[in-house]
């Protein structure tokens, strides 16, 4: 059982005039996300470039998560990263914006989300706690300080 499911995509070789167009890939993410049935929340991107290397981020958020675009434009590459939890497929997204922007070389793995049962953050803690050894001397900052 899962609650959502995660695509990761890296893509290569993407088109230049495509990595300098944060315009372009913010309103893909946000017409491809509708059309698999998504409702778009709130869009924003943003293009460095004046003191950094060329490139941008872009975000859309959606009632059902999010999908967002991190591009790295000197060397062709592209993040994108969606995330959707109900009935709205992230691959179908995908495709979409396939259908309207050049992605290159694209490389995707699929992650189901919250696939173990969720524990009290106190459960967490205390069972670590039981699992650590008490006559292990932990570490002073001095050995880091050099």
């Amino acid at each position: 059982m899962y609650k959502g499911r995660h695509l990761l995509i890296d893509c290569s070789r993407v088109p230049k005039h495509i990595c300098l167009n944060d315009q372009l890939i913010l309103e893909a993410m946000a017409r491809a996300a509708t059309r698999a049935g998504a409702t778009v929340i709130s869009q924003v991107r943003y293009h460095f470039g004046h003191n950094s290397p060329p490139g941008f981020t872009a975000m859309v958020l959606l009632d059902e998560s999010h999908c967002s675009a991190h591009c790295y434009a000197d060397q062709q590459l592209m993040a994108l990263d969606i995330f959707t939890c109900g009935k709205t497929d992230p691959n179908d997204i995908l495709t979409y914006i396939r259908e309207e922007v050049d992605l290159g070389e694209v490389k995707t793995v699929q992650m189901p989300r919250f696939t173990t049962p969720v524990q009290p953050i106190e459960q967490i803690e205390q069972s670590t706690a039981d699992r650590l050894d008490a006559s292990t001397p932990t570490p002073s900052l001095e050995h880091f300080e050099k």
